[in-house]
């Protein structure tokens, strides 16, 4: 189960909550292809213990499954502004992490405000993730227009927004999960990165 984290729990105790010590990679390595990835969950019944948080685990169960990532952090927390951005940038910045996916607070509700908080902390936009997702979602279901899901970069850090639905969240990753490795050759600046661009 992922760790739950309270709001009104300092920010540092909350970051502390959130490291899997068996899973954390100290730093990135140009040479290795295996990805170091951060799984967030924004949920205000999951953080509440309200509800299973079912979107992390299956989204856990892919990228360690068909990407042969490293799952470094998970945690759970609520739909606050504050909170999913220093969480972000806290992750981003000390944790050298290749990606972070979160999921769930997209959508039109008021209090979905992940792609705001998203926004606040990348330096670089990504739109053709984004734009990928919510094509091929749109295949499957027109309510993929009402999803305000955002993709860019901080530092050498990939920030993923995806759907909080379990299903939704899974084709979407589906959907962008080919590009994720050479997306991070790119950003680690690895030799390996010229080579993907030839393949392509």
């Amino acid at each position: 189960m992922l760790p739950i984290l309270s709001p009104k729990t300092h920010l540092t105790t909350r970051l502390d909550w959130c490291i899997t010590p068996l899973q954390f990679s100290p730093g990135r390595d140009k040479t290795s292809s295996r990805m170091n990835i951060g799984i967030l969950t924004i949920s205000d019944r999951s953080a509440r213990g309200e509800r299973t948080n079912a979107s992390g685990p299956l989204i856990i169960e892919f990228v360690t499954g068909r990407l042969s990532a490293a799952i470094a952090r998970q945690a759970v927390i609520p739909d606050e502004f504050d909170l999913i951005r220093d969480t972000l940038t806290a992750w981003a910045d000390q944790d050298d992490l290749d990606v972070i996916l979160t999921t769930g607070g997209t959508g039109f509700a008021p209090r979905d405000v992940t792609p705001e908080a998203t926004r606040a902390v990348l330096h670089r936009e990504a739109p053709g993730l984004a734009e990928a997702m919510r094509a091929a979602s749109l295949a499957v279901t027109p309510h993929a227009m009402l999803s305000r899901a955002v993709a860019g970069i901080r530092g050498r850090t990939l920030i993923i927004n995806l759907p909080g639905s379990p299903k939704a969240g899974r084709e979407n990753l589906a959907v962008i999960a080919s590009v994720l490795p050479h997306a991070v050759q790119l950003l680690r600046d690895a030799p390996s990165a010229e080579a993907g661009h030839r393949l392509a």
